[in-house]
């Protein structure tokens, strides 16, 4: 029990949710790589998918390591690994070096240099911009550092070709544009452990109302960013046809937490940040299923 239960921290550690959902964009970006119908290798699949979930990882456990002592003063947050002390920091350092140096090798080893070296700028961008500096030093924290956790379409297309193509940035605009909604939805619901963390993030200090405005424009922004996959004839009327129906959805719920207050505020926050994740999954489906059908324009 006591072996389950420390294996149990440890993945905790590596944030598996948010890695299963890195992956799936990344994913994304292999497929959209290589012509329809055509397979991705499965030595780069297996080898590319390790690597970037290994640096994904990584970057969570340092997260976790440099946060222990915020997270010790949030409720959402105070039972994890290393704020509750289950985890001593040099275990979790130790593991994050072993993680991180394993992804390394393997991309740079079986996948190819390309690759190896975007991952680690996303894995640095994250772990140390972002965990490091800007989320304690400015309110637009997640608008700049979400840019490291937009990358996977581009490291995943990398994988596949080997160079740095467009459109696969237009997907890292992609994830980039929908981060600061998400994610400020759930700044709103934990407003006030962000507060007593003293953690600056844009419900704190701009307020709610302001937050919630910004929310309600950056879904009109992903509006046209997803369109412009349609618009280069990346993707065909399928996916647009999701993508707007998607947007509208959001928008609602974007709206509808706008106009909220109190009680049913606070419900529609986390409601429209576990939204945003559907959002995106769903997403990522339609740009998978409309390139294996090749519906253009």
């Amino acid at each position: 029990m006591l072996k389950q239960n420390i294996l149990h921290d440890y993945l905790t550690l590596c944030k598996p949710k948010v890695v299963l959902l890195l992956l799936i964009t990344a994913w994304v970006g292999m497929v959209m790589a290589i012509p329809p119908n055509n397979v991705i290798p499965w030595q780069t699949l297996i080898f590319a998918s390790c690597g970037i979930a290994f640096a994904a990882s990584a970057a969570a456990v340092i997260n976790h390591l440099l946060d222990r002592h915020i997270d010790q003063k949030m409720s959402r947050t105070a039972l994890r690994p290393l704020a509750s002390g289950r985890i001593e920091p040099w275990q979790a350092i130790f593991f994050a070096i072993v993680l991180g140096g394993s992804a390394l090798l393997i991309l740079n080893n079986f996948v190819n240099r390309i690759t190896t070296i975007l991952t680690f700028c996303s894995l640095f961008g994250y772990a140390g911009i972002y965990t490091i500096y800007l989320k304690r030093a400015t309110p637009q924290n997640i608008v700049i550092g979400g840019l490291s956790g937009a990358m996977p379409p581009l490291l995943g297309w990398a994988a596949v070709s080997g160079e740095i193509n467009p459109h696969s940035l237009l997907l890292v605009l992609i994830i980039f544009t929908w981060t600061p909604p998400h994610f400020w939805a759930l700044a709103i619901y934990r407003v006030k452990d962000y507060t007593s963390a003293k953690i600056p993030m844009l419900p704190v200090t701009h307020g709610i109302l302001f937050s919630k405005q910004c929310i309600v424009l950056y879904v009109l922004l992903l509006f046209a960013v997803t369109s412009l996959p349609f618009v280069v004839q990346m993707s065909g009327k399928f996916y647009f046809c999701v993508a707007c129906i998607l947007n509208l959805m959001f928008l609602h719920f974007a709206i509808s937490l706008y106009k909220a207050k109190g009680f049913v505020e606070h419900y529609l926050a986390i409601k429209t940040f576990n939204f945003s994740i559907l959002y995106l999954f769903v997403l990522c489906m339609a740009l998978i299923i409309d390139h294996q059908l090749g519906t253009k324009l």
